[in-house]
């Protein structure tokens, strides 16, 4: 699937292949807006969306561009009245009070994100609009950071700079700042999908001893055989796993679950890292753990709330590792990501199904 998303990415980028399909020329020629002399009418909501995304879309549509940093939500709203699609650039409460603005020639939207606890997807469906995301393009580039927030946590790199910068490098020590191995460890995942499997795949050449995992289905014996993985519950999750990764969505039921309970029944040498939601943790006793060394240490590209205050407690921790949600952060990755969302708007508007629907 992640080949598929690359290979059409990478076409619609370079501008090779068939760039829009047959219906989308068809409507193009009935649907002209006189002023323009283009099929359709977009509002993309932020106005660093990158251009391989918006190239695509100028093909066919006229493009209204939200150009305020951050994004006024007032700007949008002005902008998004009588459009056919919108290119959901940020991460804005998408709900009834955009869709009511928009009024009845929204056709189709896309977010560009994988994540979509921001869109009341209740309301969207309610209106039969269909909505597009961007999933599974991201894994390479959120694998390959939560790798390096893994060794971050657990070899103590937060905590080694900041002896650096207050004068006390106390190199006379055998025993300074000594980490956990990686190597024979047991790895546990909470949520094991696409980005979970992906950063198995890269721990694995650290030569670990086993993938625990919780989810709600049980995956294919012959992925469980790649990964060297069992499917356990939650508890055994959390007392055998010397590295605990969270790659779960935000709901209803994983929201706070990480919290001082859960951090009761871990290791005392586990590694906490967060790539999924902020709110799956409740921050307030990850604090106390990684104050009271209930656990070893933690890293987080996510927080709650985003952003995090300068002055979050949690910063004073010497034994957490905190960035600011650079998961997909990379050239490459949200050029892709652009594309895609530009090419389930086209999609959507001439009711063809979304290359990456979201339902």
């Amino acid at each position: 699937m992640l080949n598929r998303f690359r290979s059409l990415s990478s076409r619609l980028a370079t501008g090779h292949g068939q760039l829009l399909t047959e219906n989308l020329f068809n409507l193009s020629s009935k649907n002209k807006n006189m002023s323009s002399g283009k099929a359709f009418k977009v509002l993309v909501t932020h106005p660093e969306v990158p251009q391989a995304g918006l190239d695509l879309l100028k093909q066919n549509c006229e493009i209204i561009q939200v150009q305020s940093l951050p994004p006024r939500r007032a700007e949008i709203l002005e902008k998004i009245k009588g459009v056919d699609g919108v290119f959901w650039g940020g991460h804005e409460p998408l709900n009834a009070e955009v869709l009511d603005a928009a009024g009845p020639n929204l056709k189709a939207i896309s977010t560009m994100s994988a994540g979509i606890d921001y869109v009341d997807v209740a309301e969207l469906k309610k209106r039969n609009i269909p909505l597009g995301h961007t999933p599974t393009v991201l894994n390479t580039a959120v694998a390959d950071l939560t790798v390096g927030l893994l060794i971050a946590a657990a070899r103590r790199f937060h905590e080694g700079r900041s002896k650096i910068e207050s004068n006390n490098w106390e190199s006379f020590h055998l025993n300074w700042l000594l980490g956990q191995d990686i190597r024979d460890s047991t790895v546990g995942f909470f949520g094991f999908g696409g980005i979970g499997q992906a950063i198995a795949k890269r721990l694995s050449g650290f030569d670990i001893e086993q993938v625990l995992y919780t989810t709600r289905r049980r995956l294919s014996k012959e992925l469980e055989t790649e990964f060297n993985a069992k499917k356990v519950e939650f508890d055994e999750l959390l007392s055998k796993s010397d590295f605990i990764i969270i790659a779960a969505p935000l709901t209803p039921e994983t929201q706070g679950i990480f919290n001082a309970t859960t951090f009761g029944k871990m290791k005392s040498n586990a590694v906490l890292i967060n790539i999924g939601r902020g709110k799956i943790i409740n921050q307030n006793d990850l604090y106390d753990a990684l104050k009271t060394n209930q656990i070893f240490s933690a890293g987080l590209d996510v927080t709650d709330p985003e952003p995090l205050p300068a002055n979050d407690k949690l910063l004073t921790l010497p034994n957490l590792v905190v960035i600011p949600h650079l998961g997909s952060a990379t050239t490459r990755t949200r050029s892709e990501m652009s594309t895609i969302a530009a090419h389930n708007v086209l999609r959507g508007m001439v009711g063809e199904p979304m290359f990456a629907p979201a339902y």
